[in-house]
């Protein structure tokens, strides 16, 4: 991507250029209202080892590319919410989701991104799990297929969607399990089980 740093001087006699807009992202936090992220903003924090290592200790990793949990803080949607950095002005400034920058941390800055269209660029989960963090699990897509997508795929009652407790509830009760395995210090396997069940939990199979 490139990046606007200013335009070229004008020749003379000629009108000055007009200046190009930055480039900025619309980023959904929760409610109630979405914030916008300039670009110049994002590259400082992705490029700050001591914010990216913040960001790593918030966030477990498991074995064979399954979801990365995340396990602090969760916005009214279910994502995780990271405080890249405390920023003076509206509520919650510097905050942003946790799957947004765990992909542009991996993948790179999205030029554009919004959430005031149906055709906006939006960031996916394809595995539905909206507290998941690996990258490799994200994908880009617009408004219009996600909420197309979100309808059929809620459908299935295996589908993290289905969940009894919401996309919230479930986030933070696979965070709490992890949190109370590495609290016990508890390996891999053990804190794996503590997912599973904390997943399955939340079915609609459970209710009858």
């Amino acid at each position: 991507m490139t990046t606007v740093t200013g335009n070229p001087l004008p020749l003379p006699g000629m009108p000055s250029p007009t200046p190009l807009p930055a480039l900025e992202q619309l980023v959904l936090i929760g409610a109630p209202q979405p914030i916008r992220v300039p670009e110049r903003l994002w590259r400082t924090w992705l490029d700050d080892p001591v914010v990216v290592a913040r960001f790593e200790a918030k966030r477990y990793r498991r074995q064979e590319n399954l979801c990365s949990i995340w396990i602090a803080g969760v916005s009214s949607t279910g994502h995780g919410s990271f405080r890249a950095a405390s920023l003076p002005g509206p509520s919650r400034r510097g905050t942003v989701p946790a799957h947004l920058f765990a992909y542009q941390l991996e993948y790179g800055i999205i030029p554009r991104l919004g959430w005031s269209g149906a055709d906006d660029a939006v960031l996916c989960h394809q595995c539905d799990f909206a507290g998941c963090t690996n990258p490799a699990h994200l994908r880009l897509g617009t408004n219009r297929s996600n909420r197309s997508e979100y309808d059929l795929r809620r459908r299935n009652i295996a589908s993290p969607l289905s969940d009894v407790r919401g996309a919230a509830g479930r986030t933070r009760a696979i965070a709490a399990a992890v949190r109370t395995g590495l609290a016990n210090h508890e390996g891999p396997e053990t804190i794996e089980g503590r997912i599973r069940a904390a997943e399955a939990a939340g079915s609609p199979l459970t209710l009858w």
